[in-house]
């Protein structure tokens, strides 16, 4: 049949995939999706291939579900994993409903796996004018994408460009049979509305305005690829030449960007926080403006959803993580050779000989001084400032003590007193990597 053979075309570059995996709700598109593969699967050498369900709790009737879809793979001889996942509660149920579906498929594949969706060209038409009427951008109504990475494996939607109306004529002449969810006529939720009052009024006047939306999806795309090319070599050019090698956290040059235009430097500022926090909406870019535009002596952030952008010495930094958090302000007492953890500030590695006497580490206090080798008494705020060292790195940068003096700095070896001449004290500050170190 015509349907088989333009599926087996779409997942012809996956058939060195180590496994397929089909997200398998019970309802039409996935019913015929898996009919499908399991019927190539006769005649073709296929990766193995099974079922994968999500049981959301969110209603009654979808108890019910794991049963069939258990029935369904049976007779097709496909393995059934159900998967019970917890809905957080919050504003839009069908985003935390798809949040945890997704996580959960996420936690399940294993590598070099692929997960296939049953989402059709009707959805991708569906999707395109929901996130067009919330205002998304480029890379929001380039809607649902053929596939992408997830987990340890990839996700693929093979049927993106097949009609719901070719889907379902499949599984009337095939015999098959599906479960209608009961929340799918539920016109209080934004997609259902959608497809139930605005596309069918679209369709009657434009009949062609789902296969039309569609591929405006898909010339977005191709719209939103060249971006992004233009955002990888912006960011290159940006790559912040940083001093301190031992600060891992993300950043970028500050003059660089200011050479692009507004527009440039929005689209590379997407692209480099995209892995890192949900994208700012139109009013937040003024975070970035203040920080851009800030004073030389100003220390201005931008706060975002999950951490924030600094600003130093021509530079901005991405902080997340550990570094949202203050850290306690205390002393430890440290031995020669000693790795020490800090809470919330990562490590510190005493090396070489202490010597006699009270040794700590803990963090700097107003108004302290110490003594360096070869250029007396200095302040530390001045030798802080020298050193060029990030504002927000200031306070977190452990200091070595001596009965209570100041005698060495964390990863300057040059700057320490006479007494600390035989230890190094090196600090492996944490990551921004969210609730990582």
């Amino acid at each position: 049949m015509i349907l088989r053979a333009r599926l087996l075309e779409h997942l012809a570059p996956w058939r060195a995939a180590s496994a397929w995996r089909v997200a398998f709700s019970g309802g039409l598109d996935s019913t015929v999706l898996l009919h499908l593969l399991a019927t190539l699967a006769q005649g073709e050498r296929l990766p193995p291939i099974s079922a994968i369900h999500i049981h959301h709790g969110l209603q009654a009737a979808a108890d019910a579900w794991p049963a069939h879809c258990r029935a369904v793979c049976e007779a097709l001889g496909v393995s059934l994993d159900v998967v019970y996942v917890q809905v957080k509660q919050q504003a839009s149920i069908e985003q935390a409903a798809r949040d945890a579906r997704y996580r959960a498929f996420a936690e399940t594949l294993a590598h070099n796996e692929l997960l296939l969706t049953a989402q059709h060209r009707d959805d991708q038409a569906e999707t395109l004018l929901f996130r067009l009427l919330r205002g998304a951008g480029v890379r929001g109504l380039s809607a649902m994408r053929p596939h992408r990475p997830l987990g340890q494996g990839y996700l693929l939607r093979p049927l993106l460009d097949v009609p719901r109306a070719e889907l379902l004529a499949y599984a009337q002449r095939e015999g098959l049979c599906w479960v209608e969810d009961p929340s799918n006529a539920d016109q209080r939720y934004a997609r259902n509305y959608l497809r139930q009052q605005v596309m069918p009024m679209l369709e009657q006047r434009w009949p062609l305005a789902a296969s039309n939306m569609a591929r405006a999806a898909g010339f977005l795309t191709e719209a939103g690829e060249l971006l992004d090319e233009l955002a990888v070599a912006d960011l290159h050019a940006a790559q912040a030449t940083s001093v301190f090698p031992w600060l891992t956290v993300p950043a970028l040059s500050l003059p660089a960007l200011r050479g692009l235009s507004e527009s440039r430097q929005r689209n590379a500022l997407r692209y480099w926080l995209r892995p890192l926090t949900r994208m700012p909406d139109a009013g937040h870019w003024a975070g970035w403006e203040a920080v851009r535009d800030a004073g030389p002596d100003a220390s201005p952030l931008w706060r975002l959803d999950s951490g924030e952008v600094r600003r130093s010495h021509d530079c901005i930094w991405w902080l997340g993580g550990d570094w949202l958090k203050a850290v306690k302000r205390q002393e430890w007492s440290v031995s020669s050779a000693q790795v020490l953890d800090l809470p919330g500030n990562g490590q510190v590695v005493v090396e070489g000989e202490l010597g006699d006497g009270n040794w700590t580490v803990g963090y700097r206090q107003a108004g302290e001084a110490m003594h360096v080798l070869g250029r007396g008494h200095r302040d530390l705020k001045r030798l802080l400032n020298e050193w060029r060292l990030p504002v927000f790195v200031r306070d977190r940068l452990p200091l070595l003590r001596k009965n209570g003096t100041v005698v060495a700095l964390a990863n300057r070896p040059e700057l320490r007193s006479s007494s600390a001449q035989s230890c190094v004290i090196r600090w492996i500050p944490p990551t921004s990597d969210q609730g990582l170190s």
